[in-house]
């Protein structure tokens, strides 16, 4: 299971991403085998089996939009000796969002298994042949589609080896049992969680409903206890209760909504709309405009049971702190469940208890040592002030929410600029608010500047400034990850110049380039290729390299994934090394060409050539630094001079 992490996690993490220039290789990272198997006299499995090399993965055959990647998918021939049952089954994949396509991938890695059940209605004809597609991606590249045949030969079917047994498939998905790599994976998101929720508990702690709370607490359990032992076991206890209560909450409210819908709803548009709204409305009740409470009946019938004594009555001292607390817990509580919507009772469990950690572990300390509430900062307007930046924080962090919808809507309401800008105010506010020069209705009149206080604002102070250049395109890597990607803005970098490529055919741009007296500039790509994307949406605007592609050669772009079919006069089977290649489509043309003749199939591949076909001087892959593209565009230029 891969956990999702919205808002605040999006802040925490930063996502670092390096690309080296590709070698000049033919990449064959997945391995087919076919295998039959008998499941009785009359009924076999055709069993599909992908050995994915490691940071490889290929799609599943049921993808959200094919304005993504390619799917895996199965042709058999026509039979009339056998009966298909069903459609192909295939192994439960792992399913992401992947912002560069703006929808869920579902995909697999490592092995993999897909099959197919056929029951033999004659022994006329017991070989099914047939053929399948597929799409291998690592992350920085894809390879074109691939076409293989397959041939099953039910005579010949084994019998089902010893201990051998089927992943589970998409309709077994229920009684998936993880692999240690994913048990090691799930644990480390859950750690990721959990550390996020024990932040928002301790900044929870931090405000005026929950602060004034430990001295008074810590007091009733020593002074009304007999002994200093026994007062320290019913805090204990009350701390207990207190993650009893929360972590409860998390998952009573995942129940109530489903593991699965949770997790389908995480990346849908309206819900990250209903959260970009419940959040903002949460920020501003931590303005001071107004108060989000329980109804007082639940607060005063809690207060009421816990004068019972006992450990009843600790139990109901907990829901009483959880109950009156709720107008600076509840908008917390709200943002960690947020981010935990990641489709099982892991992640809320994870959050909710670091959450309530955060919150019992004082009451249980200072029950323990009594004489460090001597060091207890005084109740004060600094509480409130607290308050009022975690309000702020998340009125900007609710604005997430809104460019996740808008980035699958592509609206373009909220573009990069515009979402920087919201930030810098954000950023601002707090710092001018607690450098003292705004108040909010709580606020405190004759509060004095700590230092604390002061070197906070100064932290905001300069996460402004330093925000201040992504207004106009520049990279902000600090909080890489967090604002809608530098391809979704209203001015693209690096001067925006527009460079499109006139040509998709290479014998075409040939004869434009001789009469142009011009070098051809191959571009290897393809549709779905997202570094192929980047190149073109921050490599080729630069004003340098766009006055070359535009003036100085003829840009060709050449697509490997092209599925339109080339005339059935030039389809043909071509060998290269240890590799067959099917010409069928105009994409299997062009991925034939860059394999033989430049030893390469991934894409973004650049070579440029002379008017006889020869290459001129190296070549160029995916690179963000502009400056390498441009020296290998010069270098074709003075060789096409020579």
């Amino acid at each position: 299971m891969k956990l999702k992490f919205k808002a605040i996690l999006t802040l925490l993490i930063s996502v670092l991403s390096t690309a080296g220039a590709l070698n000049a290789q033919i990449y064959e990272p997945v391995k087919w085998s076919y295998k039959t198997y008998a499941v009785n006299e009359d009924t076999f499995d055709l069993v599909f089996e992908a050995q994915i090399d490691a940071g490889w993965h290929v799609y599943s055959q049921w993808l959200e939009s094919d304005e993504g990647p390619l799917p895996t998918w199965f042709q058999f021939d026509e039979n009339a000796s056998v009966q298909f049952i069903d459609s192909v089954l295939e192994c439960t994949p792992h399913v992401e969002y992947d912002p560069n396509f703006m929808m869920n991938l579902s995909y697999f890695e490592g092995k993999t298994y897909w099959r197919q059940k056929v029951k033999r209605l004659n022994a006329e004809n017991d070989t099914i042949k047939g053929y399948l597609s597929f799409m291998v991606c690592d992350s920085t590249k894809c390879l074109p589609p691939a076409d293989l045949d397959f041939v099953f030969t039910l005579s010949s079917a084994e019998a089902m080896p010893d201990g051998f047994e089927y992943c589970p498939t998409v309709e077994e998905s229920h009684s998936e049992t993880p692999s240690a790599e994913g048990e090691q994976e799930e644990e480390s998101d859950l750690w990721v969680l959990f550390l996020l929720g024990f932040g928002l508990g301790f900044a929870a702690l931090l405000t005026p409903c929950v602060f004034p709370m430990i001295p008074m607490t810590v007091s009733f359990f020593t002074k009304q206890s007999k002994t200093r032992a026994q007062g320290m076991r019913n805090a204990f206890i009350y701390g207990f209760f207190i993650i009893f209560i929360y972590t409860g909450l998390g998952l009573l409210l995942t129940a109530i909504f489903g593991v699965d819908v949770l997790n389908t709803i995480s990346t849908d548009p309206i819900f990250n709309i209903f959260l970009f709204a419940l959040l903002v409305i949460f920020g501003i009740s931590f303005l001071g405009a107004f108060e989000i409470t329980l109804p007082s009946a639940l607060a005063n019938r809690a207060d009421k049971a816990s004068d019972k004594g006992g450990i009843m009555g600790i139990f109901f001292m907990a829901a009483t702190l959880a109950i009156v607390s709720f107008s600076c817990t509840g908008p917390l509580v709200g943002t960690a469940l947020a981010g935990a919507a990641t489709g099982g009772y892991g992640g809320p469990a994870s959050i909710m208890f670091g959450f309530s950690l955060a919150l019992a572990l004082p009451f249980m300390l200072f029950s323990a040592f009594p004489g460090w509430l001597n060091s207890l900062p005084s109740s004060g307007g600094w509480l409130n002030s607290v308050k009022v930046v975690l309000g702020l924080l998340e009125i900007g962090f609710a604005f997430k929410f809104l460019s996740n919808a808008d980035l699958v809507w592509q609206a373009g309401l909220l573009k990069r600029e515009l979402f920087i800008a919201i930030w810098v105010a954000v950023s601002s506010l707090i710092a001018i608010y607690l450098f003292g020069g705004l108040r909010f209705p709580h606020d405190s009149k004759d509060q004095k500047m700590s230092v604390p206080r002061f070197l906070f604002g100064l932290v905001f102070a300069v996460l402004t400034i330093y925000m201040i250049p992504g207004l106009t395109g520049s990279k902000v890597n600090l909080i890489s990850g967090f604002p809608p990607p530098m391809t979704y803005a209203e001015n693209k970098p690096a001067h925006g110049a527009h460079v499109e490529a006139k040509y998709q055919d290479l014998e075409e741009a040939m004869e434009a380039a001789k009469l142009e007296n011009k070098p051809v500039l191959i571009d290897f790509t393809g549709w779905a290729c997202v570094n192929c994307r980047k190149m073109e949406e921050t490599i080729w605007p630069v004003e340098e390299v766009a006055a070359i592609l535009n003036d100085k050669v003829i840009l060709v772009s050449l697509y490997v994934d092209d599925r339109n079919l080339l005339p059935e006069e030039e389809h043909r089977v071509e060998t290269y090394g240890d590799k067959e290649f099917k010409i069928k489509t105009i994409g299997n043309k062009w991925t034939y060409l860059q394999a033989s003749k430049y030893n390469v199939n991934a894409q973004p591949y650049y070579v440029m050539l002379d008017h006889n076909g020869n290459q001129l001087g190296g070549s160029a892959s995916y690179d963000v630094d502009p400056n390498k593209f441009i020296g290998f565009l010069k270098e074709g230029l003075r060789a096409f001079k020579k």
